[in-house]
């Protein structure tokens, strides 16, 4: 790999302060930073109040260039080993071109997280991540490879069907399995369907990505599947960022790949050690034809210097997601946070899968959750139920729609995240 692990805090220091002003000097060659960056000290860079003198760059401004203005104004030439697809489920995704140079981190950054997580060489691996043009499945994959894991691309269910790899699992008997958490829980519904009890299969470690992991959504997974769910956290703007230690107190940040920041979102200044606030990325490596700088993703952080778990991963910080965004349905005047709704719903026992949308019903706005219920389980107390719990926990009466098991997850598989909060009014 191009970078060793780093041994102390003072090698990571160094790395940043060399690559910040590395990432600084290939900005300023793009014509989309022109003007932008000449007020900035390269001497000073470890200096917060001259870094701050970067302008913050969001989604927004991104989606304001087109296609052409993005490439040729944003992007620098140079040879293109493969493009990223941005994330997210809203706009228009662009494609990040990624150089060759630019690949050998990013596999490094992503295969981290199989040593962070624990995985040994010899394991077999089972991955369910989509295969295309985003980069998580299929980067995972080769990382998983390089790490000397057995892997079986079995991509989502709309590559490889779900009761396919319900069977590949039991005749494969892999120890790891690799994927978004909303199709673990889809693929133990439907095991469950089948009578058959993932829980006690060969699967003895879960790594997820690519969508909030709540708590509740973790426990939920863990038992269904008898499994130990570890997490991990990047972006395409950047790589693979993170994954949690033992402690899963939050995600370890490579900060010798990345460096990070925590700020307000109001003033821009920095935040408190453990207070929450808006997450800022630089990447240090992966930007030879992508200068991302200062990128401002909207996640919700919190930040501290060390974690509670130990091993070599414990030499870097620890960022934890708050699971809180500036998402939420406002329906009559109530806000409804979608992070709440959703540890709301994966608290339900007898709630398999669900989906929350904003509806219009005669010019006015509702809330409209359809759910799948489990196996056993009386649809029409759940449904009545549900509503009367949901009226009481959020002072909003749903109307609620009992699907068919499975219906969710072929909406679900065909997309990288599960569009679970979807506003549809007219």
């Amino acid at each position: 790999m191009p970078l060793p692990l780093p041994k102390n805090r003072d090698e990571i220091v160094a790395i940043q302060r060399a690559r910040k002003r590395v990432a600084v000097e290939t900005a300023r060659r793009a014509p989309f930073w022109r003007g932008k960056l000449d007020h900035v000290d390269l001497d000073r860079l470890d200096d917060p109040a001259e870094w701050a003198k970067i302008p913050i760059l969001d989604k927004d401004m991104l989606r304001a260039l087109a296609d052409q203005d993005f490439y040729g104004q944003f992007c620098l030439p140079g040879p293109v080993a493969e493009y990223w697809r941005s994330g997210g489920t809203t706009g228009v995704p662009l494609f990040y071109p990624r150089s060759p140079t630019d690949m050998q981190y990013a596999l490094l950054s992503f295969a981290r997280v199989f040593q962070c997580s624990g995985c040994t060489p010899g394991q077999a691996a089972h991955l369910s991540f989509p295969l295309g043009i985003h980069p998580v499945g299929q980067v995972l994959a080769r990382a998983a490879q390089r790490e000397g894991l057995a892997v079986n691309w079995a991509g989502s269910g709309t590559t490889t069907p779900s009761q396919l790899q319900i069977e590949l699992i039991q005749r494969l008997r892999p120890a790891i399995w690799l994927g978004m958490s909303s199709y673990g829980l889809h693929l133990a519904n439907l095991a469950e369907q089948r009578g058959i009890d993932l829980a006690r299969g060969s699967v003895e470690k879960i790594l997820c990505s690519a969508e909030p992991l709540s708590d509740a959504k973790r426990a939920k997974i863990a038992a269904a599947w008898g499994a130990a769910v570890w997490d991990t956290f990047g972006m395409t703007e950047a790589g693979m960022m993170g994954c949690e230690g033992p402690a899963r107190d939050g995600f370890h940040v490579w900060t010798d790949l990345y460096f990070v920041e925590v700020i307000d979102p109001a003033t821009g200044l920095p935040v408190p050690e453990g207070t929450v606030g808006s997450l800022v990325v630089t990447p240090l490596w992966t930007n030879t034809i992508t200068p991302f700088l200062r990128w401002s993703s909207g996640d919700l952080v919190s930040y501290r210097s060390a974690g509670a778990s130990d091993g070599p991963f414990s030499v870097f910080p620890v960022v934890k997601h708050a699971h809180r965004t500036t998402g939420f349905f406002k329906v009559r005047g109530i806000n409804l946070n979608h992070a709440e709704l959703e540890d709301f719903f994966f608290r339900v026992a007898t709630i398999a899968d669900f989906k929350a949308e904003l509806v219009t019903v005669r010019d006015l706005d509702c809330l409209r959750v359809s759910i799948e219920v489990r196996p056993g389980a009386d649809a029409s107390h759940v449904a009545a139920t549900l509503a009367t719990d949901m009226h009481n926990a959020f002072e909003v009466t749903p109307d609620v729609v009992v699907l068919d098991a499975g219906t969710l997850a072929k909406e679900f598989e065909s997309g990288v995240k599960a569009p679970r909060f979807v506003d549809k009014r007219t």
